[in-house]
């Protein structure tokens, strides 16, 4: 049940400047093309830095359901669909299969947290209510949970739970989640910055923020590694650090959204509580852009 290979775009949820902030869908479809055209492997919708947290349920169901459709089977299409509510988390899931995604990204459980034993318990429930593959997402700077090589080893006995997008920033629990886990099961860097050295042990690519505005390059770089050009892997790694530095000089998808907005394609705001980047931050983004040109 592998999904993809290579990489997966983060994308962005483009807001039409009305009061509500508005999905805007014209913006969504051409970033959908934009990435498809440059060869993204995966899209993954209403995820972190699609804001999923400020967006209804109905509103997250529609855009995995318009990605869907303008996908058409390209590429596969990842749905955002965690909760720190078991229950909600499940229904999400539910919904996402139902309107065509061909996988679900499952962040663990935020604010209210739970044990090594209670993650098991809630992924164990949410898997056993849907046939699609899940990729469980580990992100403790955010949600202030970290899950142990351990539970996700456990994890990874269950059929369709099948991957893991790691932003712990913690390499030798990662190496140790690809022993435990083996071959079977694919590990995604969740930080543009660790990509390939996420994939020196066995990574299968990265769930990137920096493909919004570098499809082209971060595919190459993902590509080039799988087929044993290492050297022209880190060069491509490497020339994009500027820009992944400066995507995260501010919280995403702050920066990135910003970058959007001066590469043209009119992707709008933010929902509160997220705002416009500070001046000297813009500008140094601004700057970081020039690499694409």
């Amino acid at each position: 049940m592998s999904i993809f290979t290579g990489s997966g775009v983060a994308l962005i949820t483009p807001f039409n400047d009305n009061e509500n902030k508005t999905i805007n869908y014209d913006a969504f479809a051409r970033l959908i093309e934009f990435q498809i055209e440059n060869q993204t492997d995966a899209l993954i919708v209403c995820g972190t830095t699609g804001e999923a947290s400020t967006l209804s349920d109905d509103e997250q169901i529609e855009a995995i359901r318009f990605a869907v459709e303008k996908a058409k089977k390209r590429v596969p299409v990842i749905a955002g669909a965690g909760s720190n509510d078991t229950k909600h988390g499940i229904e999400l899931c539910k919904k996402s299969e139902k309107a065509g995604a061909d996988a679900c990204l499952l962040i663990t459980p935020y604010y209210n947290k739970t044990t090594q034993k209670g993650l098991i318990e809630h992924f164990t429930a949410t898997a056993a209510a849907i046939d699609i593959p899940i990729i469980l997402y580990n992100l403790p700077g955010r949600t202030g949970l970290n899950m142990f090589a351990k539970t996700t080893a456990e994890l990874s006995k269950i059929d369709n739970i099948v991957a893991i997008k790691e932003a712990s920033g913690n390499m030798e629990q990662i190496a140790e989640t690809a022993y435990l886990c083996g071959d079977g099961f694919d590990i995604y860097s969740g930080d543009d910055s660790a990509t390939l050295p996420i994939m020196s042990y066995g990574g299968k690519g990265v769930i990137s923020v920096v493909a919004n505005v570098a499809p082209k390059q971060t595919h190459d770089m993902t590509a080039s590694f799988l087929n044993g050009d290492i050297k022209a892997a880190a060069k491509l790694q490497l020339g994009l650090l500027p820009l992944m530095s400066a995507l995260m000089c501010e919280v995403n998808p702050i920066p990135v959204k910003a970058a959007l907005n001066m590469m043209g394609f009119g992707v709008g705001g933010y929902r509160a509580p997220l705002t416009t980047m500070e001046d000297a931050n813009y500008n140094r983004l601004k700057e970081a852009l020039k690499i694409l040109s």
